[in-house]
């Protein structure tokens, strides 16, 4: 496991022991009680993104018109995230379970983007190539950055404190910061702000067209409750062996802004949903009416 990389780091090494399971599938040390919610609750908000998306599939194959509903600069947003949340988590040295859900971030985002572009193009099939190949170039672009970045973590890197900045100096009880973490936290700064900002045009949109046809709203709903449990899994955790509580809010405050700062948004989100509700069932109802 990735995770079992520091030293000689070990299941012996939990300063109280663990779940053999958790330590074996997860690589994390649960020490007690806190530490094992909080890996259920991140487990269980990996099943609420995976979910979220497959109701919008389901709804983009009823309706067909998936490139009017969703905001092509909130898929782009939300990928651009999504990456950066990725890269940020490999080299921030995020919680195992960050990371996966990092991981299933993209894989979903690909489906999304093709499905948004199939729809937008597959009247003009000959526009359709450029767009989704771009997509997948930047994904593997990502993909490799990635790899390539957490293997030479160690060389580049050395895990000694990295005092140029204030904000992430290091008092008593806290963990150094590494360069290599350093650049994982701007990486995930970015992608929180990302996040945020990839809600706005779907907002706008929705207001634009005074409907939010074409749009499941299990996608928001489950996203919000995945990303509620995630934070929480966060906050739970508890912070490694001689790191104070500040110093562990810190090396993780860009992952709780973009998983919880994005509650007051799709909240928003939900309300254009019921303000909207009388539009949109008079639209998904028109097709059905005779002419």
């Amino acid at each position: 496991m990735v995770w079992k990389k520091l030293g000689s780091r070990n299941f012996s090494s939990c300063p109280n022991g663990s779940i053999q399971w958790i330590w074996d599938v997860l690589g994390e040390c649960a020490q007690d009680g806190w530490d094992e919610a909080s890996v259920g609750l991140g487990l269980i908000s990996i099943l609420c993104f995976a979910a979220s998306t497959f109701p919008q599939f389901i709804k983009a194959y009823k309706t067909g018109n998936m490139d009017q509903a969703l905001s092509l600069w909130f898929l782009l947003g939300w990928i651009g995230g999504d990456s950066c949340n990725l890269i940020g988590s490999f080299l921030a040295d995020q919680l195992p379970l960050q990371t996966y859900t990092a991981v299933y971030y993209v894989l979903a985002d690909l489906v999304m983007l093709t499905l948004y572009f199939y729809y937008k193009f597959r009247t003009r099939p000959s526009l359709l190539s450029a767009p989704i190949n771009s997509v997948l170039l930047f994904l593997m672009g990502t993909a490799c950055a990635t790899r390539l970045l957490s293997a030479a973590g160690p060389v580049a890197a050395p895990r000694e404190a990295f005092r140029g900045r204030a904000l992430l100096s290091v008092e008593s009880g806290s963990k150094p910061f590494t360069r290599q973490e350093v650049i994982g936290f701007v990486i995930g700064s970015i992608s929180s702000v990302l996040y945020l900002l990839s809600r706005l045009p779907q907002i706008r949109t929705n207001f634009l067209r005074k409907s939010t046809q074409g749009i499941s709203y299990s996608l928001f709903a489950l996203v919000m409750l995945g990303n509620t449990l995630y934070g929480l899994s966060v906050l739970l955790k508890n912070p490694e062996e001689g790191q104070s509580e500040g110093s562990y809010l810190l090396h993780h405050l860009p992952w709780l802004v973009g998983s919880l700062g994005v509650l007051l948004l799709d909240t928003i989100i939900s309300i254009q949903f019921l303000v909207y509700r009388r539009s949109t069932a008079a639209s998904e109802l028109e097709p059905l009416l005779p002419s």
